[in-house]
């Protein structure tokens, strides 16, 4: 391949070709230019032999014959309908291989804990959503290897992430809207490994328009050193292929078997920490079962997009990835916390969850504890009254994060690192209906969820009022 830039996710033309001029501009001519840069782009046909094009011999049935079989049309060696069709899909812009492969000499990142920044944002989405997209895309792969990723805020990454219009840098730009969407480079030092968003794109979080995690994870393939398969089903098939449920997307055993290739499997759990894949644990664990009418949580938080329930030793995993909720245990994910939380809740905007217990708090990014903790609560601005925080949340949109101490609470600044002046205030009065006592507190879908006992109430901010009362395992699907 004589360009490492992988130009993900085309759009019909493929970078800019020369038009067709005068009158011979038929749908005949059309098609076979459109071939010839279609072959040219993903199939290396050489300069000299674009004059198959004006022959039409058998060598340019023989180029479309492999196209088709690569794509998985009808192998007919004639432009027809459907293979028209599927060279006008959007794409990526690397050449076609067979199954899964790597990059020509089979580059790979030579240790498992990679570091990524995003060094900016896209104006069509938030910042936490797009926070939030990165770094679903780099679980899809981070959950079949041993690979590990943290985020930098600054400073060099091994990934590092951005959006860009037209020239910026690398000599590959971009072309504005609707052609091509992002590209990639394979692992290595510098610039390689690094990924590029095309800022004329529309970017979005469902299928209306380019889907940010769905390209991202793809990238992320390319980051990590998988070129592309001819397995429909596998995400890093060249052709973009939207999906209406995104909580439906698997990487197939072809992505897996390539990936793995490079990194090998993840490790196996430690026996000293064994991971409960399943409902309810054996009852002479005492642990608790999910559909339990007076079922309480000790805290609730989001993580990444998926819904964390902590109760005593376990907690319960929410992921779109899966209908039925896992059962874990707290030290299968994170050995050095303890267990019976008090409260815990995720800060997008910085990709990290904190988790709290007496005086103490913990920060995590995914399963990492972050160096420098516990540290103690009262740095947040507590007076030393305070000896334990009942619950948390952080508004994802405002950024402030509501700390609940018995019948009152206090509001922290997480932009400015500083508690509020004001506060405390009564819960009756910032939240009337909800009650003096809270177990823990989740944000979701535009409401704040009370969670008190067996019992929870959703709050609506704007209204100021309680729209309904559910129990609190309803999220577990009972």
């Amino acid at each position: 391949m004589k360009h490492l830039a992988i130009l993900v996710l085309l759009g019909l033309p493929i970078c800019t070709a020369h038009p067709l001029h005068g009158p011979e501009k038929d749908e005949e001519q059309k098609n076979m230019a459109l071939a010839q840069r279609y072959l040219e782009s993903y199939y290396n046909l050489g300069k000299e032999e674009k004059q198959i094009f004006r022959r039409k011999d058998s060598s340019l049935v023989k180029r479309i014959q492999e196209m088709q079989q690569f794509l998985g049309l009808e192998v007919t060696g004639q432009l027809d309908s459907p293979t028209m069709r599927m060279m006008g899909r959007p794409r990526c812009g690397v050449p076609d291989v067979g199954h899964f492969t790597t990059f020509p000499g089979t580059p790979k990142w030579e240790k498992h804990h990679l570091t990524y920044r995003i060094v900016n944002y896209t104006p069509d989405l938030p910042r936490h959503a797009v926070d939030s997209a990165i770094a679903k895309a780099l679980s899809v792969w981070a959950e079949v290897t041993p690979l590990t990723f943290s985020r930098k805020d600054e400073g060099e990454a091994d990934i590092m992430i951005s959006f860009a219009v037209g020239e910026h840098g690398d000599f590959y730009p971009f072309d504005g809207p609707g052609n091509s969407l992002a590209h990639a480079y394979p692992p290595g030092p510098g610039f390689y490994g690094d990924v590029h968003f095309d800022d004329d794109e529309k970017w979005t979080e469902n299928e209306s328009g380019a889907n940010l995690f769905l390209v991202a994870a793809h990238e992320v393939g390319h980051s990590l050193g998988l070129f592309h398969s001819a397995n429909r089903d596998a995400l890093m098939f060249p052709v973009y292929q939207s999906f209406r449920d995104l909580a439906q997307l698997r990487l197939s055993q072809d992505d897996i078997d390539g990936i793995q290739s490079l990194y090998g499997p993840p490790p196996a759990p430690s026996p000293s920490v064994p991971v409960v894949p399943m409902d309810y644990a054996p009852p002479s664990q005492g642990a608790p079962a999910k559909c339990d009418p007076a079922l309480s949580f000790d805290a609730v938080s989001t993580l990444r997009g998926e819904l964390l329930f902590f109760k005593d030793r376990y907690f319960w995993r929410r992921s779109r990835w899966s209908l039925q909720p896992q059962f874990l245990l707290i030290s299968a994910f994170w050995p050095s916390l303890p267990s019976e939380l008090d409260a815990a809740y995720e800060v997008i905007s910085k990709d990290t969850v904190f988790i709290f217990k007496g005086t103490k708090f913990w920060a995590v990014r995914g399963t990492d504890l972050q160096a420098g903790y516990p540290r103690d609560i009262h740095i947040l601005g507590f007076p030393p009254s305070v000896k334990k925080i009942d619950a948390a949340v952080s508004d994802k949109e405002t950024q402030k994060t509501y700390f609940f101490v018995k019948h009152e609470y206090w509001r922290f600044d997480e932009k400015n690192q500083t508690m509020e002046r004001g506060f405390p205030r009564r819960i009756a009065d910032g939240f009337p209906g909800v009650g003096s006592k809270v177990d823990a507190v989740l944000q979701a879908f535009g409401f704040f969820y009370f969670f008190s006992g067996s019992s929870q109430f959703e709050f609506d901010p704007n209204a100021r009022r309680v729209t309904h009362t559910l129990k609190s395992n309803n999220w577990l699907l009972c």
